[in-house]
């Protein structure tokens, strides 16, 4: 599932094959995009702002891309057999002499002026993996609100950039509190900043997200997609529940015995 750390490692491959040359083809699958054309501009950077990819080129130009739940790029050498999906899910193509980037299954792509990316990020609150990051800033935007359920407010981008529905719930679980307690109840509510960017710092470069320390695949993960199995921790079942406002509702998991505060939806303890 794309979060900071996916889009962060998505930029990096971007940057590393298209930055420094030329554009030999240019296909942006949308339909607003349908006679725009890239080709012969060179891409001067890809860059991560959260969960959004900014690919900036030549011109004062960026291709905005969001990968949400099932996006993807793949990158290919020139003789590489295309393999993120079917052809009829390609978003967009850029390639250079070198390497081509394909985009499958983007719900996101705008083209826009460089100087106007405030428009769609300048709204975000500090970046996780980015150079902006700080840390008293994100905590300020998270405690605006103290009566909103941990779980809302790690989600919502506008307080920190990156968090997505698997880092909510890990980290309400290592923090020892459930994701329905609200935020302003949060014990040493700094940690939790802190917490945040130390697991998304350990996993920007690994192929397969770790929060438990734990190599073997089932294990990972403390209570992301376990739901009814054991808790690595105490053994009890894992509870899985919808939180949010309708209509924004995310799948969220947690211990509850190892994760104080209200249970959430149906019987539990509290």
């Amino acid at each position: 599932m794309p979060e900071g750390d996916t889009v962060w490692q998505t930029a990096q491959r971007l940057d590393q094959a298209l930055a420094g040359a030329p554009l030999i083809r240019s296909d942006l699958r949308v339909p607003r995009l349908a006679t725009a054309d890239l080709t012969g501009r060179q891409v001067l950077e890809v860059v991560p702002r959260g969960k959004h990819l900014l690919t900036r080129v030549e011109g004062g130009l960026t291709l905005h891309s969001h990968l949400r739940m099932d996006g993807s790029w793949q990158v290919y050498g020139p003789d590489e057999r295309w393999r993120g999906g079917p052809h009829h899910q390609i978003r967009a193509i850029l390639a250079t002499a070198a390497h081509t980037a394909v985009g499958y299954r983007l719900p996101v792509l705008e083209l826009l002026r460089t100087g106007d990316e405030d428009r769609i990020v300048g709204h975000l609150g500090p970046d996780l993996l980015g150079p902006d990051w700080d840390p008293d800033e994100a905590l300020r935007r998270l405690l605006a609100d103290p009566a909103r359920p941990l779980g809302e407010a790690l989600l919502d981008q506008r307080n920190l950039a990156g968090i997505g529905n698997v880092y909510k719930s890990e980290l309400c679980f290592v923090l020892r509190v459930s994701p329905w307690l609200p935020i302003g109840e949060v014990p040493s509510p700094e940690r939790l900043v802190a917490h945040a960017k130390k697991l998304l710092e350990a996993n920007r470069n690994r192929r397969a997200r770790v929060t438990t320390a734990e190599p073997r695949r089932d294990r990972r993960l403390w209570v992301y997609g376990r739901p009814g199995r054991p808790c690595l921790r105490c053994g009890t079942p894992v509870r899985a529940a919808d939180q949010g406002r309708a209509g924004q509702e995310r799948s969220t998991f947690w211990c509850p015995s190892c994760q104080a505060g209200p249970q959430g939806p149906g019987p539990g303890p509290s």
